[in-house]
């Protein structure tokens, strides 16, 4: 289905940036919807409706931060929607409270991670993540940051201590964000992959997509919670600038 990838990033995905490479941000640009809207959209319903237990795990203690973040996220893309929203490809989806997650999944094309902070860091304690890049959610919730990011390349032991300053540091209403790059064989988004079996990385010359996650943290201003939001961007080789 080439009309699930993009053709096109809001930034440069190959310019090295040394981790945790975190830039500020306005609430404005936090989510954002672009040309493969409306088939992204339509992979995620298919995915929440056959594979809800997969791409949708909470702890009690996160569905108040989920109502809170479902409250953000309707007053900021559709505002004075009531009971239900109908999203720009027309489908019409059930505000549900009582199951913020499922209905945070099929709003916007970004997954959304919830974490708390228990004693020293940052704990998963709720996600839907339909597109997943090669981790597993039921692996990672109630896990702390550090484990989360068990096997990253580059997640050394001082870049989890300026990580876990960040979460600590992040301010309701100023969120950051970063972006990775990563290159697979295939376009599929729903990518999960158990940490018992590490991902091969392709020769990037044999690669054909450019995986590239647009990653948000920010603060919830009355839970106190903060939110790791994910929107997953795939390109095709030859829509790479310097691939």
């Amino acid at each position: 289905m080439t009309d699930i990838l993009q053709t096109e990033l809001p930034y440069d995905p190959l310019t090295p940036r040394a981790l945790p490479a975190i830039s500020a941000m306005s609430m404005q640009d936090w989510l954002h919807q672009d040309e493969a809207f409306e088939s992204q959209m339509a992979r995620r319903d298919q995915l929440l409706s056959n594979a809800y237990d997969d791409v949708v795990a909470m702890d009690g203690q996160a569905k108040e931060p989920a109502q809170e973040l479902l409250d953000l996220v309707v007053s900021l893309t559709y505002p004075n929607c009531g009971s239900h929203v109908v999203r720009a490809d027309g489908v019409s989806v059930a505000v549900d409270r009582d199951n913020p997650l499922l209905t945070l999944g099929r709003l916007v094309q970004e997954d959304f991670c919830i974490l708390q902070k228990q004693g020293d860091e940052h704990v998963l304690t709720g996600a839907v993540l339909c597109f997943p890049a090669s981790w597993t959610l039921s692996e990672k919730l109630m896990r702390p940051l550090i484990a989360i990011h068990d096997g990253v390349e580059g997640y050394d032991d001082g870049i989890a201590r300026r990580v876990q300053r960040l979460f600590d540091g992040v301010k309701a209403g100023k969120p950051m964000w970063r972006f990775n790059a990563l290159w697979y064989r295939d376009s599929e988004l729903h990518q999960p992959r158990s940490f018992l079996q590490r991902r091969v990385q392709p020769d990037q010359k044999a690669a054909e997509f450019l995986r590239s996650e647009r990653q948000c943290i920010l603060r919830l201003p009355q839970s106190g919670a903060v939110v790791f939001s994910i929107h997953t961007y795939i390109l095709d080789r030859q829509d790479v600038p310097g691939a």
